[in-house]
């Protein structure tokens, strides 16, 4: 099924199902990486992390080849903010900020998720900016959840509530022209989710819906610029920016967070679907 206008692609319990098995692998790749960051490794060694474990699993990364793009992760440092290329020659300092975007297919199902960490001792206000940013999604996936089950949600009241959440915890850049989208049988979809604008306008938030949201803030201002190579996105200012992401999808009983590996559940409580197991004492 797909919905007019905007194609968007509403998925089955079962289609879900398959993307939340995509979505754990890309979870898992992730808590590897994010074990392995420390001052010394370079971005390719993180890229060569989530290719060993993505291939394991079954799955294929989902970036490789995409457009061309050569790696199966986006590892962008400091003021990076998205789409950079992992190298050998690019190697994590004490004090870095490091988002890193990993996208799998299995089954022919897409899971997208990213996580934004610091590299040793790294200066407070940055990991500040990074747990706003955190809570800035969740806050989005919370107001697409009660959206949905109140039969009134609309696609901007996701990124209201992530244009709130982050106004609400300092004064940062809202990063324009970038945000999430849908996902399932190809990694972008409809609809783009904008991460800042008014509430009610696009959509209607249904179930089986499945989407990407992903904000991305910086230190300082909200432009970018993109580099020689066709990819990386930097802050024109050379503010640090910090940038995470989950895969959702909108079930009749809940939201279930597919690149969680509680689906959710310490974040968003009884807003999760029966499908995801509460955790046992």
């Amino acid at each position: 099924m797909r919905r007019p206008q905007l194609d968007i692609q509403l998925k089955t319990p079962e289609q879900i199902e398959k993307m939340r098995a995509a979505g754990l692998v890309v979870a898992e790749a992730l808590r590897r990486m994010r074990e392995a960051v420390a001052p010394g490794v370079s971005t390719a060694d993180l890229d060569a992390i989530a290719e060993s474990t993505i291939r394991g699993a079954g799955a294929v990364p989902s970036f490789k080849g995409y457009h061309g793009y050569p790696a199966s992760i986006c590892s962008s440092v400091n003021e990076q903010v998205v789409h950079a290329i992992p190298a050998p020659a690019q190697v994590l300092r004490d004090g870095d900020l490091i988002s890193i975007d990993c996208g799998a297919v299995l089954d022919g199902w897409h899971g997208d998720s990213a996580i934004t960490v610091g590299v040793g001792d790294v200066d407070p206000a940055l990991l500040k900016m990074a747990a706003v940013a955190e809570d800035a999604m969740w806050a989005g996936i919370a107001a697409a959840a009660r959206g949905a089950a109140s039969g009134r949600g609309r696609l901007t009241d996701i990124s209201h509530a992530v244009e709130d959440a982050v106004r609400r915890g300092g004064r940062y850049g809202i990063v324009d022209g970038y945000g999430g989208h849908g996902i399932g049988t190809e990694m972008h979809q409809d609809p783009h989710v904008l991460n800042h604008g008014r509430p009610g306008k696009g959509p209607r938030l249904v179930t089986g819906m499945a989407l990407a949201i992903e904000p991305m803030i910086t230190m300082g201002s909200p432009r970018t610029a993109e580099l020689s190579d066709g990819w990386t996105v930097v802050t024109r200012d050379g503010s640090i920016a910090a940038h995470v992401e989950h895969t959702m999808a909108l079930l009749p009983d809940g939201v279930w967070v597919l690149t969680a590996e509680d689906g959710g559940r310490a974040r968003l409580g009884d807003l999760v679907t029966a499908r995801q197991p509460a955790p046992t004492a």
